[in-house]
């Protein structure tokens, strides 16, 4: 009798899951299980360098070195598996992974899927990517293109939100992105290989109608005073002021001939006398540009060379966004992302004054690096490597 009321009890536990009690390092089978489901496929493409290790743990499943797995996977997922540099062409987003808490986690009986959860990029690159690199032979040339891709998607800015404009350096294309949907493409002009477009993130603060052009102290040195040394009316042909010690336009003016251009010519450092394109249907920066606050002092900006727009490979400027249509994207931003009267916005367009214009609703600006990018219709498109990075930037594995 006895023996039957033991075998009952038992039943009842495996029945209700209480025989899935938790080992010496606080795993259960059902979480061992789960994990090695994920690892079969390495769903998260985040085994990366530990290779050894998860043959050792897929063959004996012992529970210290799953542990390690796991937080090494984690780390994997949250900070990639490529070798890049921060430097000020390429910001990496690192996130902290707290193995204390994951251990406790794991103890406490969560799923490694919650455990692993907040690391797990939102971009939907990042499982577009996956999914097609999982299709490919790993060792193909194409397969290694994509999987470097993985890795960058994983340390770009965490919480990109429903709706961001990406811009994709190597395919010269910028997408507003909605709800996991191109709500606007167009073609873009990024910077030259030697005034590369960085990759960062920033939130869009504001629109500028009719704007002026502050020449950064870099390109007055190197292109406008060894210009102007030459012809003294350069700067006045293009519409431009000199101002000193400041870039406001109610500073005080400077005639050129009366400053020895030699000292600042070429080179780096600070320039005392700063040049200012005026509005007008002449600026370089064209009719609008669209402020992201960045140390990088880029921006999505008009343009007078439309011409550029056709060609295949389109690295031309100092490292800022030039737009095919700006037009389209002030108008789908005034819509969307202001409380401006379209009306009102058109007249400002049309007018001769600087206007800016805050943003009411977030939207995020993203520049990224990718070669191969997975569109709206699920097609596998793959870029040249302009900048070189996909030649520079190794694996660790």
């Amino acid at each position: 009798m006895k023996i039957k009321i033991l075998l009952a009890l038992i039943a009842v536990m495996l029945l209700s899951g209480c025989a899935d009690l938790k080992d010496s390092e606080g795993w259960k089978s059902s979480q061992k299980s789960e994990f090695l489901d994920i690892l079969k496929d390495d769903k998260y493409a985040s085994i990366c360098n530990q290779q050894k290790l998860y043959a050792q743990v897929k063959e004996d499943k012992n529970s210290k070195l799953m542990t390690k797995l796991l937080l090494s996977y984690t780390k994997n997922l949250a900070n990639g598996c490529i070798g890049i540099r921060h430097s000020k062409y390429y910001e990496v987003y690192k996130q902290r992974v707290n193995q204390k808490n994951i251990i406790l986690q794991l103890k406490a009986g969560e799923s490694i899927e919650k455990i692993l959860a907040p690391f797990v990029p939102e971009y939907r690159q990042f499982s577009a990517l996956v999914t097609k690199y999982q299709a490919l032979k790993k060792d193909s040339k194409l397969a290694k293109k994509i999987r470097k891709n993985i890795e960058r998607v994983k340390i770009m800015k965490p919480n990109l939100g429903n709706n961001y404009a990406l811009v994709n350096i190597p395919e010269f294309q910028v997408r507003v992105i909605e709800n996991d949907k191109t709500a606007l493409k167009m073609r873009v002009v990024v910077g030259k290989t030697k005034h590369k477009t960085p990759v960062f993130s920033s939130k869009l603060k504001y629109i500028t109608l009719n704007p002026q052009w502050s020449v950064p102290d870099s390109i007055a040195r190197n292109e406008i005073i060894p210009k102007l040394m030459k012809n003294s009316n350069y700067a006045k042909g293009r519409n431009m002021v000199i101002i000193k010690d400041t870039y406001d336009l109610r500073g005080k003016r400077v005639d050129p001939s009366t400053v020895d251009w030699k000292k600042y010519k070429g080179g780096k450092g600070y320039v005392p006398y700063k040049f200012v394109q005026v509005p007008s249907r002449r600026n370089g920066l064209g009719r609008v540009k669209f402020i992201f606050p960045n140390s990088h002092s880029v921006y999505m900006h008009d343009t007078q060379s439309k011409g550029l727009f056709k060609r295949k490979v389109r690295t031309f400027s100092h490292g800022c966004v030039r737009l095919q249509k700006p037009v389209s994207m002030l108008n789908h931003l005034t819509a969307g992302y202001t409380g401006t009267a379209k009306g009102t916005m058109k007249k400002w367009y049309k007018g001769r004054k600087t206007k800016h214009i805050n943003l009411n609703k977030k939207l995020m600006v993203h520049t990224a690096y990718l070669t191969t990018y997975v569109n709206d219709a699920g097609e596998l498109l793959s870029f040249s490597d302009v900048y070189g990075y996909d030649r520079r930037q190794k694996l660790n594995f």
